[in-house]
C-alpha cells in the first residue's frame, strides 16, 4: 500500500441492504447532507448504496485519487478490501485503471481473462466471477472509480448492471464532487487560520524581543529567524515559547 494512503474498511459485512431500483437510489442521494458526516463515512454510504441498488453485484468499492498521491478507498466487504489492497500494492489493475483513464473496464470471466491475467486469477480463487470498473467524472485534481464484483454464477454482467453501475456513477461522481468541494475549503479554512494564529505569536515574540533588545522589526526577526535555524526549530514554536514565558513573567532568553 502506498504511503499516504488511507484505507477505510470494516471487518465485518454491514447487513445486505435491501434492494433498491435506480429511481430509488437517486432518492437517497438527494438524503445526502453534505458535511453532516466525515467524508469516509460519506464514501461508505454510497458504497453500500451501490449494492444495494446495482443488479448482480456482490462487493463494491469506491477509490479517490487526489493529486496523485492520497489515496482514499472504501469497500462494502472484506473480499472487496483483499482484492482492491493487491491493486494498490501493484499500482495496477482494472480499479486503478479505470479511475485513471474514466473508462469501463469488465473482466466478464476471470477463469479466461488475458488482461489483468494475475488480478483475475486471485479474484478467481476467493470466488469472484466477473468484474466491472466504471470511472467517475470528478474534479481535475481528483481521480475516481467505482468497482463491481459478482460471485453468483458463472455468467458475466449484463448490459443492463453495465448501464446501471455507470449511472450510479454519474450520481456518485456529484455527490462526490460537491462533498470534496466542502471538505476541501474546510481544510483550507482550517489552514488559513493556523497560518494566521502563527503569524500573530510571532508578531508578538517580535514585539518582546524589540522591547529587550531595542531593535527594530525587521532586526527581531531576524533574531527570532537565526534562533529557529540553530535549533533546528519551528519559528512558531519559537515564538511561542518566548510568548508564553512573557506571560509567566520571566525574562525572556533572547535569540
Amino acid at each position: 500500500m502506498d504511503e499516504g494512503t488511507l484505507m477505510i474498511s470494516e471487518s465485518r459485512v454491514a447487513q445486505a441492504p435491501v434492494p433498491l431500483d435506480a429511481l430509488s437510489a437517486l432518492r437517497h442521494f438527494g438524503g445526502f447532507v453534505l458535511g453532516a458526516k466525515p467524508f469516509a463515512a460519506l464514501l461508505h454510504d454510497i458504497c453500500l448504496l451501490a449494492v444495494a441498488s446495482i443488479p448482480d453485484v456482490d462487493e463494491v468499492s469506491i477509490v479517490l485519487i487526489e493529486d496523485d498521491r492520497t489515496r482514499t478507498a472504501v469497500f462494502s466487504g472484506s473480499l472487496a478490501a483483499t482484492l482492491d489492497e493487491r491493486q494498490y500494492d501493484a499500482s495496477f489493475g482494472p480499479g486503478l485503471d479505470a479511475a485513471t483513464t474514466g473508462s469501463v473496464i469488465r473482466i466478464d470471466d476471470t477463469a479466461a481473462a488475458t488482461r489483468y491475467r494475475d488480478f483475475a486469477a486471485v479474484a478467481r480463487r476467493q470466488g469472484v466471477t466477473s468484474v466491472l470498473a466504471s470511472g467517475l467524472s470528478l474534479p481535475a485534481h481528483v481521480h475516481g472509480g467505482l468497482t463491481v464484483y459478482r460471485l453468483r454464477g458463472a455468467q458475466s454482467f449484463s448490459s443492463q448492471t453495465e448501464a446501471a453501475a455507470v449511472m450510479f456513477g454519474t450520481y456518485a461522481a456529484a455527490t462526490l464532487a460537491n462533498a470534496a468541494l466542502l471538505a476541501r475549503r474546510d481544510r483550507e479554512a482550517i489552514n488559513l487560520h493556523a497560518a494566521m494564529s502563527s503569524r500573530a505569536v510571532i508578531d508578538q515574540a517580535k514585539g518582546i524581543v524589540m522591547g529587550y533588545a531595542g531593535c527594530d522589526a525587521d532586526e527581531a526577526f531576524l533574531m527570532l529567524t537565526k534562533r529557529s535555524q540553530r535549533t533546528n526549530r519551528k519559528l512558531r514554536d519559537i515564538a511561542a515559547e518566548m510568548v508564553a514565558a512573557a506571560v509567566r513573567g520571566d525574562h525572556p532568553r533572547l535569540p
